[in-house]
């Protein structure tokens, strides 16, 4: 089953969202926090 999540997104859509996080991560308590953060603005 992970496999198949892995393989959601193309692979320069998932490289732009990991720098992204990487990018604005010191504006966040944590990592996990400026991935929600990120998830949430793409809604």
């Amino acid at each position: 089953m992970a496999s198949q999540m892995t393989n959601k997104f193309f692979p320069e859509i998932r490289e732009r969202t990991v720098r992204m996080v990487f990018d604005h991560e010191d504006e966040h308590p944590s990592r996990w926090a400026a991935i929600s953060s990120m998830a949430g603005a793409a809604r």
